[in-house]
């Protein structure tokens, strides 16, 4: 078992991509906390997982991870759940306003930044002084000194720009600078983040997309949609597996990286960890002329 006697909390575990991530952490050996903003279905999901994993342990709490009392309270939840936490994964997120940016409800735009980028923040913050704490212990031989991992869901909108969904594409690619920027800062912890772009996944989403119709979200996206809610898209099961592989002992001290689940040969990825860590390959940075062969100047 990769993740055995490991405790995690997972955001926006209640039903999809995030369901699947617990279901293979639970078999791969984790104990886990799950959260969500509806109770209904964090019920469910928890009860349907402790039937199938009697012996680890699952807790569930609701939270909005955009409202910093209510993540405090969980982090408090997850710690008395659990004794500890050794990985957070920040699943939770919301499509957001879809149309034209000058037309969709600023309300609902921040709503989204809230949810995606404050989701991913707030929690974070609450937990690494858990983290840095904990790595102290490590070192002065009191507990296992294997790195604490955080996991941040990236997705469209991070690498590509995403007309008509643009909260979305924002606050995705920012969620991406703040986790390249956090892997620096707790690097000396022993703390790793990195992203995920788990790929095209047939989820809610897609059914909102062809809810809002072509006319919002351009007629190519709708028709991408449409193909991958009719012959299925990317399997949950790739970004789930790489979550296990990122948040296992194996993956220690790759940090500061957005690793595709579906096109980027992370099952390897230990073989390259000096070289992925003094250098910039998937993380997010400027392109100039000469590193496309011209000269412009």
């Amino acid at each position: 078992m990769k993740l055995k006697n490991l405790n995690a909390l997972i955001t926006g575990g209640s039903q999809g991509l995030g369901k699947v991530i617990a279901e293979h952490f639970l078999r791969e050996g984790a104990n886990v906390v799950l959260c969500a903003r509806s109770e209904k279905d964090l019920s469910v999901t928890r009860a349907e997982l402790a039937q199938k994993f009697p012996s680890q342990k699952i807790a569930a709490k609701t939270c909005d991870v955009a409202d910093e009392t209510q993540v405090g309270a969980l982090i408090a939840f997850a710690l008395k759940e659990l004794g500890s936490l050794d990985a957070l994964v920040l699943n939770a997120g919301i499509y957001g306003p879809m149309g034209p940016t000058e037309s969709v409800s600023i309300t609902e735009w921040r709503r989204a930044i809230d949810i995606n980028l404050f989701g991913v923040l707030l929690p974070c913050r609450a937990v690494i002084p858990h983290f840095k704490s904990g790595k102290r212990k490590a070192e002065s031989g009191k507990q296992n000194g294997a790195n604490k991992k955080i996991i941040v869901l990236s997705g469209g909108g991070a690498t590509n720009p995403l007309p008509n969904i643009s909260s979305y594409a924002a606050s995705k690619a920012a969620v991406v600078r703040l986790g390249e920027t956090l892997a620096e800062e707790l690097r000396p912890f022993h703390v790793d983040v990195n992203m995920i772009a788990p790929g095209a996944l047939a989820t809610r989403l897609v059914d909102e997309v062809l809810a809002a119709g072509p006319e919002k979200v351009g007629a190519a996206f709708f028709e991408k949609n449409k193909g991958w809610k009719a012959k299925g898209a990317v399997p949950l099961e790739l970004g789930a597996n790489l979550a296990v592989y990122l948040a296992s002992a194996e993956s220690d001290g790759i940090t500061g990286k957005l690793i595709s689940a579906q096109w980027d040969p992370w099952k390897d990825l230990q073989q390259h960890r000096d070289e992925l860590a003094k250098s910039d390959v998937y993380c997010l940075r400027r392109i100039v002329p000469e590193d496309r062969g011209k000269k412009w100047s």
